[in-house]
């Protein structure tokens, strides 16, 4: 029987819809929108005073680094347009552009209380609001600088002013519900990871899973399957944000739903969580899998590597053993087998089981963090519990990549003890 297969498709380009569909030998035009205008002012601290205090603007940026040295930007409330105040130096060619018609317009939805408010509050104006030929209603101003200005005023304008207002107010709402949404996500898929750990008399563990979003792929669990045996299931689902998160749980539904042919046939239960992955998932869905059988009483691990990162084993003695990939990815073929692999644990020995945040998390030069140093956080913290081994090597991830988190952080570690040692309690 021929598996059925499925392909990896490429993600559509995110300018595709930007495209010109007429003209097929256009490029693709990237977003393009003005940045801003300057006004070249005397002095930045009286002109901040007359634009924030009189016209109500705000301030966006305050850099000194600028070929015309302070450069600051500011904006008017709907925060649509910038204007650059460059303080140039006496003598030079841009300060003699000090004092002249900017040729820049405002848009008021009420140009006639606007000009009584930035009368009141000392704007010097030429005239009070005119008729245009045009059909606008129109007033020029002055900064203190004299460069000029114009408050523009139309019925039009006006209606497009409150459609914007509309629509910003509609964005903002949306934008609530969105937040709101993603944090019930957030907190319903907290409830699909372990919330107890099945005590252990030879093995301390510990598992934890840090988002870069608020929802994520990374999977990792902990399944009493009786008989003194306990199951450790860490995953990567394919994609980011919502998508892999459902994706997730349809994982975790399928192996909880499952578990019980683990203990004693474990090439079946894999096979089953294929099948099941495979048929209620589209086509490019797959999932890394690593499962771990550990029997409590002999110290022995049986496990399958389903295309996840080789799993670190660390020795009592500081030898280093990867349990690496017995079988490709789940998901992407119906009809899928993978071998059962075994070791010993003994007393000492430290197994540790993650994702790709945590060797792929990267410093400001770009330097990944790294199997080496996840392999010497461990030897670090040997003579600890496993809880606190979690947290410092989650500690010195976060430490040496202090800025955004751009994968999730998933990480188990499981210690070896002695008989009279239990498992952990977090």
């Amino acid at each position: 029987m021929t598996p059925t297969s499925r392909t990896l498709e490429a993600p559509p380009s995110p300018n595709a819809e930007s495209a010109r569909p007429d003209c097929p030998e256009c490029p693709e035009r990237p977003y393009l929108r003005i940045f801003k205008s300057t006004v070249y002012v005397r002095d930045h601290e009286r002109s901040l005073d007359f634009y924030v205090n009189c016209l109500g603007f705000s301030i966006l940026a305050d850099v000194n680094l600028t070929y015309d040295g302070r450069w600051v930007a500011i904006a008017p409330p709907d925060g649509q347009a910038i204007v650059a105040l460059v303080a140039p130096k006496p003598g030079t060619e841009k300060y003699r552009f000090i004092g002249r018609d900017t040729q820049i317009g405002f848009i008021s939805e009420d140009i006639n209380t606007t000009y009584e408010l930035w009368k009141r509050l000392g704007v010097r104006f030429h005239q009070p609001p005119q008729q245009t030929f045009f059909g606008a209603t129109l007033a020029r101003f002055q900064d203190i600088d004299g460069n000029g200005f114009e408050l523009i005023g139309t019925d039009q304008f006006t209606r497009e002013i409150e459609q914007e207002r509309q629509l910003a107010a509609a964005k903002i709402e949306s934008d609530r519900r969105t937040a709101q949404e993603l944090e019930i996500a957030r907190q319903v898929q907290a409830r699909l990871f372990p919330q107890t750990l099945p005590p252990l008399k030879t093995l301390d563990y510990a598992g934890i899973c840090l988002q870069a979003r608020h929802v994520g792929g990374d999977y990792y669990d902990f399944l009493a399957l009786g008989n003194q045996r306990l199951g450790l299931v860490i995953g990567d689902i394919s994609g980011k944000g919502i998508a892999a998160a459902l994706l997730m749980a349809n994982l975790q539904a399928n192996l909880r739903s499952q578990f019980t042919l683990a203990r004693d046939e474990p090439q079946l239960f894999l096979q089953s969580v294929n099948r099941l992955f495979f048929q209620n998932t589209t086509d490019s869905a797959y999932a890394t899998v690593f499962f771990a059988d550990y029997d409590d009483t002999a110290r022995r691990l049986r496990y399958a590597n389903c295309g996840h990162l080789a799993a670190i084993l660390l020795r009592h003695n500081g030898q280093i053993e990867r349990l690496h990939s017995t079988a490709t990815v789940l998901g992407l073929f119906e009809e899928w087998n993978s071998p059962i692999e075994e070791c010993q644990l003994y007393p000492g020995d430290i197994l540790a089981l993650y994702t790709d945040g945590v060797t792929e998390s990267f410093d400001a030069s770009g330097e990944e963090f790294g199997e080496q140093r996840l392999v010497e956080a461990l030897r670090q913290n040997k003579a600890m519990p496993a809880s606190h081994t979690l947290t410092s090597v989650v500690e010195q991830i976060q430490s040496f990549s202090p800025s955004e988190q751009h994968d999730d952080i998933t990480l188990i570690v499981a210690k070896c003890t002695s008989d009279n040692l239990r498992g952990a309690r977090h």
